[in-house]
C-alpha cells in the first residue's frame, strides 16, 4: 500500500529524528529486520483507521470529522519517519531484492518530502496547505458575479456562450492560480532538496522511480505511448475544432490552428464530452436502447443492480462477495445522516472485508459505476495473500484500469446475456460511431492533458522550467500536445497551471494517462483469451472462465512484482501498450479521416 504523504507530519518527525538512527554501520539484515518492524506497524494501524475512515465518510459529525483527522495525523507521521528510516538503508549491500523493493516502497511513499534542515517541513506543510486552501477557496466570475469552483465547472460544460465561457475561463485562472506562483516556486525548492536526502535527483524524478525502471526509462516510455495514440487524438482534434468552427464561426474558433481552450466543455479542456451535442453525427444520438430504461422496465433497484456486477465476476469463475459486503456496505443514501456519495470501493481489514460505498440511483451511469467499483473490489481481495507493502496494483495505473476494462465490457451483447436487453433490440453496427464518438470525446480526448501535467512539473522540479517561464512553459505544452490555445493573451505574472487542482494539490498525474491506455489493453487480452471474433468494442468476455483464471494470476501478484511481470501474467505481454485502444476506435479513426478529407488538420 502506497501512502500519499503530506508533510503535515514531518515537523514532529524531525523533532524526534535521532530515534530514526539507522545502526552505524547497517546491515543487510538490519535492513530486512526494519521492514519487517514497519510492515508490522502499518498493518495494524491501517484496519483501525480504515474503520475509522468509513465511519467519517458515512456518518459525518463533528466528532468522525475529528477522529478521522487524528488518525490521518498518525499515518502520516508513521509513512514520514518510514521513509526517512528506509533511505538510510538504500546503499547498503546484500539487500535481498524483496527487501529493496519494500524500502523502495517506503521510501518513495511521500509525495512531497521535506529536508532534514530545521523548520524546513513546517514550512513545507503552511505552502502545501495555503496552496490547497487558495485552490478550494477560489473563485471566479459569470456576468460580473463570484461563481466557485464547481459550479464553474458545472456551467462550462452547458454553457454555450463564448463570451461568457471565455470569462469565466479566464477569471478563474487569473483569481486562482495567478496568486500562487511565487509560493509554489518556493514549494519546489524546498521538496527539491527533500527528494536529494531520499536518495533522488529531484522530485519529479523520485515520482517516476516508483515504475520499476529508471527515471528517464520512464519518460521515454510514456513518450512512445503518447506517439502510438497521437494520430487518432489528431484526427478527432480535427474533427472537433470544424464542428466548433461550424458552430461559433471563424471569429470565436477559426478552421485551422489550435482549439480555443474554453470551449471545449471543460475548464482544462481535458474531457470534451460535455460538447458532444455540438460535434455529434446525424442521427448518432439513437443508439437503440437506454440502460436506464432498460433497468426501470424490469424493476431492478440498487441492491439488484450490485449483485447483476457480481454476477460479471462470478461468471468469469471469482468467488462470490462475502455476506459481510452486503451487511456492511453502503449502497443507497441514507435519509437520516450526511455521508460522502462519492462512488469508492473499501477494503477494511486487508483480507475480505470489502465494501462500498455508493448513492447508487437506478440509471445507467451508475450501472456502469458499479462494475467499475467492483473491480477494485475483486482487486483487493485477490492480493489479499501478500505482505502489506504489496497489497496494491502492479503500478498506480492499474488498479483504475482494472475497474475500467470491466465498465467497457457492459457492451449490448452483455445487456443480452443477462436479459436486460431483447436480442431483436441489438444496435446494428451503424450506430457505432455515434457511441465510439461519445467515448472517444473523454478517454482520447484526455490522453495528451494526461501526460503534460508532468511533464511541466518534472520540468519545473529539475530546473529546465525556470519560475520566470512557468507559464509559458505551460501553454506551449498545452499547444504542442493538446493543440489549444489560451482564450486571450495571457500576462506575464500569469500561473495557469495552479488553477488545476492536482498542481497545488501536488498529486502526481501520469497515473491517469496510463490507466486510459491499460483498460483498453487488459479489455483486448480478455477478449482475445475468451475467442471474440467481432469488432473489439463490441467484446464482451462475460462467462468467460478462462479470462477470470488469467486475469487473477495478475491480480492476486498485487504490488509484489515488478510491474511487467504482472502485465505478461494476463496480457502476454511485458510492453505497455496504446495498440488496444487504436484497435477499439479504428471504425471511428477511418471515420473521421473521412469527415476530415480537404481540411487543414494539425496546429
Amino acid at each position: 500500500m502506497k501512502f500519499a504523504i503530506s508533510v503535515a507530519a514531518l515537523a514532529m518527525v524531525l523533532a524526534a529524528s535521532p530515534a530514526l538512527a539507522a545502526p552505524a554501520q547497517p546491515t543487510a539484515g538490519d535492513a530486512e529486520a526494519f521492514v519487517a518492524r514497519a510492515e508490522k506497524e502499518l498493518s495494524d494501524y491501517t484496519v483501525d483507521a480504515s474503520r475509522m475512515s468509513w465511519i467519517n465518510a458515512t456518518y459525518i459529525t463533528d466528532d468522525t470529522d475529528a477522529l478521522a483527522a487524528k488518525f490521518g495525523a498518525q499515518g502520516t507521521e508513521m509513512a514520514v519517519r518510514f521513509a526517512l528510516e528506509a533511505a538510510k538503508y538504500q546503499k547498503v549491500s546484500g539487500l535481498s531484492p524483496d527487501v529493496k523493493r519494500k524500502l523502495d516502497i517506503l521510501r518513495g511513499g511521500i509525495v512531497l518530502p521535506a529536508p532534514t534542515t530545521p523548520g524546513a517541513a513546517a514550512e513545507l506543510n503552511a505552502i502545501a496547505t495555503k496552496l490547497q486552501s487558495s485552490y478550494g477557496k477560489g473563485k471566479g466570475t459569470l456576468n460580473g458575479k463570484p461563481i466557485n469552483g464547481s459550479d464553474i465547472e458545472a456551467e462550462m460544460g452547458t454553457n454555450r456562450n463564448p463570451a461568457q465561457l471565455q470569462e469565466m475561463w479566464t477569471s478563474w485562472h487569473d483569481n486562482v492560480g495567478t496568486p500562487m506562483k511565487q509560493d509554489y516556486a518556493r514549494l519546489v525548492e524546498i521538496a527539491n532538496k527533500g527528494a536529494v536526502e531520499l536518495g533522488y535527483k529531484d522530485v519529479g524524478a523520485m515520482w517516476r522511480s516508483q515504475y520499476d525502471m529508471p527515471a528517464d526509462e520512464f519518460a521515454a516510455l510514456t513518450d512512445k505511448l503518447w506517439k502510438q495514440v497521437k494520430p487518432l487524438y489528431d484526427e478527432l482534434h480535427c474533427y472537433t475544432r470544424t464542428k466548433l468552427n461550424e458552430k461559433y464561426g471563424a471569429r470565436v474558433q477559426p478552421a485551422s490552428g489550435p482549439i480555443r481552450a474554453d470551449l471545449l466543455g471543460n475548464m482544462w479542456a481535458q474531457e470534451w464530452g460535455n460538447i458532444y451535442d455540438v460535434v455529434a453525427p446525424k442521427g448518432a444520438g439513437d443508439l437503440g436502447f437506454d440502460t436506464t430504461d432498460l433497468l426501470a422496465a424490469k424493476g431492478y433497484d440498487p441492491l439488484k443492480m450490485v449483485k447483476t456486477g457480481e454476477g460479471f465476476f462470478s461468471s468469469l469463475g471469482f468467488a462470490p462477495l462475502p455476506e459481510s459486503f452486503w451487511q456492511r456496505s453502503m449502497i443507497t443514501k441514507p435519509q437520516d445522516r450526511e455521508v460522502v456519495c462519492h462512488a469508492s470501493a473499501w477494503d477494511i481489514d486487508n483480507k475480505d472485508d470489502l465494501r462500498i460505498k455508493m448513492c447508487t440511483k437506478v440509471n445507467g451511469d451508475d450501472f456502469v459505476t458499479i462494475h467499475h467499483e467492483l473491480g477494485h473490489n475483486y482487486y483487493q481481495r485477490a492480493y489479499n495473500k501478500q505482505p502489506f507493502l504489496y497489497l496494491n496494483g502492479a503500478n498506480d495505473g492499474f488498479h483504475e484500469a482494472i475497474g475500467d476494462m470491466v465498465a467497457l465490457s457492459i457492451t449490448p451483447d452483455y445487456l443480452v446475456q443477462i436479459g436486460l436487453l431483447d436480442p431483436a433490440k441489438v444496435p446494428s453496427a451503424d450506430k457505432d460511431i455515434g457511441l465510439l464518438l461519445r467515448q472517444a470525446m473523454d478517454k482520447v480526448a484526455f490522453l495528451p492533458f494526461g501526460l503534460l501535467v508532468d511533464k511541466w512539473r518534472w520540468g519545473v522540479f529539475n530546473g529546465s522550467i525556470k519560475p520566470q517561464g512557468y507559464n509559458d512553459a505551460w501553454t506551449s505544452l498545452r499547444l504542442q500536445y493538446q493543440g489549444i490555445t489560451p482564450p486571450v493573451d495571457r500576462p506575464d505574472g500569469a500561473f495557469d497551471p495552479g488553477a488545476k487542482f492536482h498542481i497545488p494539490g501536488n498529486t502526481p498525474y501520469t497515473r491517469y494517462f496510463l490507466a486510459r491506455l491499460l483498460q483498453f489493453q487488459f479489455y483486448k487480452a480478455a477478449c482475445d483469451i475468451s475467442g471474440w471474433k467481432g469488432p473489439l468494442h463490441r467484446c464482451s468476455f462475460y462467462g468467460n472462465k478462462e479470462v477470470g483464471q488469467r486475469l487473477n494470476a495478475m491480480l492476486e501478484m498485487g504490488a509484489s512484482k515488478p510491474w511487467p511481470d504482472a502485465l505478461q501474467a494476463f496480457t502476454g505481454s511485458r510492453e505497455m501498450s496504446g495498440e488496444a485502444m487504436i484497435e477499439y476506435f479504428a471504425p471511428l479513426q477511418a471515420w473521421l479521416k473521412e469527415q476530415n478529407k480537404g481540411k487543414q488538420c494539425g496546429w
